[in-house]
């Protein structure tokens, strides 16, 4: 191989790699399916297959069509490994048509008003020196400082979440998948 097809061939795949890896930001993948910012936050979360436990407990709750409408709302959105994580049987209770307040606080604790990106947030964490409070639409505070890089997440019992994929923008907001369910 002569060394201008060479350098062409390194050109080529570069730019390939470069126009995948833009597709990919673009509409990142979560669960196995790309999540696409022209549709809503449940439109994107029911493609997911790490979301399914969420999907049902948003259904439980009768939040379909508030996560539906206009927003923005920003959504730190507990995986299927993270709801794994609750003491056995919490969330088989936790959908049961007489809980659904408190299921309804779980999920709204997760949910922020406004469009928040992780450099928003990152901001928001440098003007109050390491620590933003976030207020939540349950109306209980998260806490968010960085941790090596990334986005950690304290609720109000002090327990901490992990943001494992940031930024998935959506017509009405943001999502940044979490790997545990935070407690009001």
């Amino acid at each position: 191989m002569s060394k201008p097809f060479r350098a062409a061939l390194a050109a080529a795949m570069l730019l390939a790699g470069g126009s995948s890896i833009a597709l990919a930001k673009q509409n990142p993948m979560v669960g196995g399916a790309a999540m696409y910012p022209t549709k809503t936050i449940v439109e994107n979360a029911i493609n997911s297959r790490d979301h399914t436990t969420l999907v049902a407990a948003v259904k439980a709750a009768g939040l379909v069509d508030t996560l539906s409408g206009p927003g923005p709302f920003t959504v730190f959105a507990p995986t299927n490994a993270a709801f794994a994580k609750l003491p056995a049987g919490t969330v088989d209770t936790l959908v049961m048509p007489e809980n659904k307040a408190t299921l309804t606080g779980i999920l709204t604790y997760h949910v922020v008003a406004g469009r928040m990106t992780s450099a928003d947030i990152a901001r928001a964490i440098r003007a109050g020196h390491g620590t933003a409070t976030l207020t939540t639409v349950q109306g209980e505070p998260l806490t968010a400082r960085m941790m090596g890089g990334r986005l950690m997440l304290t609720d109000a019992k002090g327990g901490t979440s992990m943001v494992t994929i940031k930024d998935v923008m959506q017509s009405n907001g943001v999502i940044h998948v979490v790997d545990t369910v935070l407690m009001p």
